[in-house]
């Protein structure tokens, strides 16, 4: 058996790197919810180029869309676990996994008001 835990050095930090990219290329691979977000978020991103919005403005959208990716990323790890431990079907799972989901919901409606909120003002 490997030893993985061989300290802070820059195999480690390499080693984690590496293991963090393949989680994003799962999340990729099962989430296509994910394709839809990073849509939206690029339109985001050009409409902040586009009204030349303040830096504040700036790191608020990125935090956001940050959130939302975050959270997709909670939620799919959070599903998988549920169908390792429990792959039957169980109310009590059906409902941590509709937790999860609603927390990407949650950050989706919050990323939309910060939006209309640097976006209104700049429109009209």
């Amino acid at each position: 058996m490997k030893n993985y835990h061989s300290g802070f050095g820059p195999k480690g930090v390499l080693r984690s790197a590496k293991n963090s990219l393949r989680g994003f290329r799962v999340l990729m691979r099962n989430e296509y919810n994910l394709y839809i977000q990073l849509f939206f978020a690029a339109i985001a991103i050009a409409f902040g180029f586009v009204f030349e919005i303040s830096l504040t403005e700036w790191a608020i959208q990125i935090a956001v869309i940050g959130l939302v990716i975050f959270s997709e990323l909670v939620n799919t790890a959070i599903e998988k676990t549920m169908d390792l431990v429990h792959p039957n079907y169980d109310e009590r799972v059906r409902d941590i996994k509709d937790l999860a989901s609603g927390s990407v919901l949650f950050m989706v409606i919050v990323s939309i008001a910060a939006g209309l909120l640097i976006y209104i003002p700049k429109v009209f």
